[in-house]
């Protein structure tokens, strides 16, 4: 079995060659990593490509960009040794030839075989003889020592620390204070929170010195403010707080948490709140229906009293109060979810990726409709579409009558501001507009941006295709076929009338300058 493959980007083979010949004037002209070398260096020599004398004469002919202290350079040796050695696929040719390696290294005093001793396992130590006793029985004795310091003496510090702990809390409270004060009694409580943590105190153990100390001092007023830092339940009534969801939220970002490993920890569980939400909407649903209902079999009193229930006047603003009276019963939803929470911070770091995620797993909650996550959606929304608006509005500016018609033809596609821009949009707005739905005639500014950005793209996919595929703007910057790229913005603009202007459209009330946006 041959060696792994190792992608050799300093040791080249020309230096080799200068190495093998021992020319000590030959020098790299760049300065290399230490590690990324050493590494590429033990591995030309196990292959048997460089002598192992040679070895100094590579050192000697770089120079590293960063400290290279002889420690350090010992240091990275036996790492990249250990490593080796771990590495079972090598035959027994390479592995013998990464034995005398480390054994070259240790008389050459570039590695003390200290380091080796303590980074390799048993059996390279003992193929090497760097140790004395048999791999088995190295490994038996190490099990015997970590046994002895781990349980004994732990046993030991915790006995000893929980002592410590309880003498410190005593004598805080039994020091004499004649006149506390609120600053003091917020000290006290922060220093006993502190034991507890540090000492790994008991709470129930110190609830019950804070009492006895209480009963001993009757007239201090501090042990009063001491006792709710104790609470009768064990249970967080305190929301999460904002921040912990937006530092969840850069965590998974930057790729050091998955996605998943934090969601299944969260509250409450999706079925949970899918049952709770569908038994919220039936309610609302009921209640909405009785608006205007006549009981036909009741008389006298009873029909007086129907005709007052059903005597409501149903228009657009009654629809909205209704809605606005449906997100405040909501509210507390936003407040213990912390599936919506994770979805805010999301949204708060500009991730929509995983916040598009959390959209399509939570779409029967309709997370939408909170204020908060909309507006959130609505910033990262226009901060998309900037971009795009800038163009447009500039080409606005320096052709005023361009677009003052009502059909498409109002922005002639053979324009010279045309020529100037190419507006291409992402998917990723698409998808925002479409978990937006409705909604977004909660503002009617971005709604008028949305659709003059959508006229913008559809615009440019026409003048695209109407350039030809030999004549194209080089500002373009489109590959593949122009009708394609039409026949595919079309279809994204269709949907996004479908799912999101024109409902947004039905419940702005009387706003003509949006309907004229959407119908040209």
């Amino acid at each position: 079995m041959s060696v792994p493959p190792v992608q050799c980007i300093y040791v080249t083979e020309e230096c080799i060659h200068e190495w093998r010949t021992a020319n000590h004037s030959f020098k790299l002209s760049q300065p290399v990593p230490l590690l990324r070398f050493l590494y590429e260096l033990s591995w030309t020599m196990v292959r048997g490509e460089l002598p192992f004398p040679m070895c100094k004469v590579a050192l000697d002919s770089v120079t590293f960009s960063d400290n290279a202290s002889a420690e350090k350079l010992a240091s990275n040796f036996a790492d990249i040794v250990s490593q080796m050695a771990q590495d079972l696929t090598l035959s027994g040719e390479f592995r013998s030839r990464l034995i005398k390696l480390a054994r070259w290294l240790v008389e050459s005093e570039l590695v003390p075989v200290r380091l080796l001793q303590e980074r390799c396992e048993e059996e390279f130590l003992g193929e090497t003889e760097f140790i004395k006793i048999k791999a088995q029985e190295l490994k038996g004795k190490e099990v015997r020592v970590n046994t002895r310091l781990l349980y004994q003496q732990t046993k030991f510090n915790l006995l000893r620390e929980e002592s410590e702990g309880y003498a410190k809390l005593v004598t805080l409270l039994c020091r004499d204070s004649e006149a506390p004060t609120l600053k003091g009694s917020a000290s006290t409580i922060g220093i006993i929170k502190s034991l507890i943590g540090h000492f790994d105190l008991d709470p129930n153990r110190v609830f019950d010195i804070v009492l006895e100390c209480f009963e001993l001092q009757p007239d201090n007023d501090m042990f009063t403010e001491l006792i709710p830092i104790f609470p009768k339940r064990m249970e967080v009534s305190n929301p999460v707080p904002y921040g912990l969801y937006r530092l969840a939220a850069l965590l998974v970002k930057q790729d050091f948490v998955d996605l998943d490993s934090i969601y299944t920890h969260l509250l409450p569980k999706d079925e949970e709140a899918f049952e709770h939400y569908s038994t919220f909407s039936s309610k609302r649903l009921d209640e909405a229906n009785k608006i205007g209902k006549i009981n036909l079999a009741a008389t006298g009193k009873d029909l007086m009293d129907d005709e007052k229930m059903g005597d409501v006047t149903i228009d657009l603003f009654a629809a909205i109060a209704m809605e606005t009276d449906a997100i405040g019963e909501r509210k507390s939803e936003l407040q213990n979810s912390q599936t919506l929470g994770l979805l805010t911070g999301f949204l708060s770091v500009d991730d929509w990726y995983h916040a598009h995620v959390l959209f399509e797993r939570l779409s029967p909650l309709n997370p939408v409709e909170h204020i908060q996550i909309c507006d959130s959606l609505f910033r990262l929304i226009e901060k998309s579409i900037s971009s795009p608006y800038d163009v447009i509005r500039q080409a606005h500016l320096q052709n005023p009558g361009s677009s003052t018609g009502g059909s498409t033809n109002a922005m002639d596609v053979d324009s010279p501001s045309g020529h100037n821009s190419f507006i291409d949009l992402p998917k990723e707005i698409f998808q925002m507009l479409a978990c937006t739905g409705p909604f977004l005639y909660r503002d009617t500014m971005l709604l008028q941006k949305v659709c003059r950005v959508l006229r913008g793209y559809y615009l440019s996919a026409l003048e695209l295709v109407s350039h030809g595929d030999g004549v194209l703007n080089p500002q373009f910057h489109v590959i593949g076929n122009p009708h394609l790229h039409l026949k595919e913005a079309r279809l994204r603009v269709e949907d996004a009338l479908g799912a999101c202007l024109l409902p947004s459209l039905q419940l702005v009330p009387a706003n003509p300058a949006v309907g004229q946006e959407i119908w040209e």
